[in-house]
């Protein structure tokens, strides 16, 4: 018989050793491309064999333990908006749930592993830790402190501004690129909105050629996750991310550009579709001529 692992409620266990990981912050080690499998004592209750052997190949971008015991503490998937096996997606959140695991899936066409999963990680450890430090929301006798995401300091292009905003760079590329006449608005602009189905999707342009525009769309998931700021924030700063890692290539070629029109068509598809948002957003201040 299969072992289902540990009677101690424990379904997760320290990563073995090996290659060495990706940081060490905030009394987290982080590590990249480990098995669902190496995070597992065992098959969990619920879980068929199937299920697991498929669910149990899978490789998560980002795997953060504690550093202290080596358990992991959360997970972060990286994926492309090309069409995936869904059946295989909805066995690995099976697997996800009865082990417990908390895990944040960004889907991006821009956004990779390789050069962005160490900000990432960085950035969700720092939040989470400061959100663990903070009163309990609706502690009347307790006084609240700002939010991480809404801290105020000093930006890297020495202006004051949100300092723990993922876009902030982006931001401050773009007025660069205006200032070299590159673009023609300084402004990146967004959205983002929450799906009643547990998604939320951000949305970052800017205008590039006069009436063409630079467009990304990010999709987060939430599995047991949280990391204290937002997640339709967290989505729609992730997606000005994007945008920048355009604007750094922007002159070694011009990126693919929307017209303004087909940007429009996108919005008035979304705004039909506001029965399925958990939070009406809106619309009237798009407008696309």
């Amino acid at each position: 018989m299969t072992s289902t692992g540990p009677d101690d409620g424990s379904r997760l266990r320290p990563l073995a050793a090996g290659r060495g990981p990706l940081l060490e912050r905030g009394g987290h080690v982080v590590h990249t491309a480990r098995r669902l499998g190496e995070l597992a004592s065992g098959r969990p209750p619920g879980i068929t064999g199937h299920q697991w052997s498929t669910a149990g190949r899978a490789v998560l971008d980002v795997v953060v333990c504690d550093g202290g015991t080596g358990r992991p503490v959360f997970a972060v998937e990286f994926t492309t908006p090309t069409p995936e096996a869904q059946r295989e997606i909805r066995m690995r959140d099976a697997v996800y749930a009865a082990l417990g695991l908390a895990v944040l899936r960004i889907q991006s066409a821009t956004l990779r592993p390789g050069p962005h999963a160490r900000r990432v990680a960085e950035y969700l450890i720092d939040a989470r830790g400061y959100t663990a430090g903070m009163p309990e929301p609706g502690d009347p006798e307790a006084e609240q402190p700002v939010g991480f995401r809404d801290i105020v300091g000093r930006l890297p292009d020495g202006r004051s501004g949100h300092v723990n905003d993922l876009g902030a760079i982006a931001r401050a590329a773009a007025v660069e690129a205006y200032v070299a006449r590159q673009l023609v608005d300084p402004i990146v602009r967004g959205l983002h909105v929450r799906w009643t189905n547990g998604a939320v999707e951000g949305w970052a342009w800017a205008e590039v050629r006069p009436g063409r525009c630079l467009v990304e769309r990010i999709l987060l998931w939430e599995h047991r996750f949280s990391c204290g700021v937002d997640a339709a924030r967290l989505a729609g700063d992730l997606a000005v991310t994007a945008i920048g890692e355009h604007l750094r290539r922007i002159d070694a070629g011009e990126p693919d550009l929307v017209p303004r029109s087909d940007l429009g068509r996108d919005f008035e598809a979304l705004r039909s579709r506001r029965g399925e948002m958990a939070h009406r957003f809106d619309f009237d201040h798009l407008t696309f001529d």
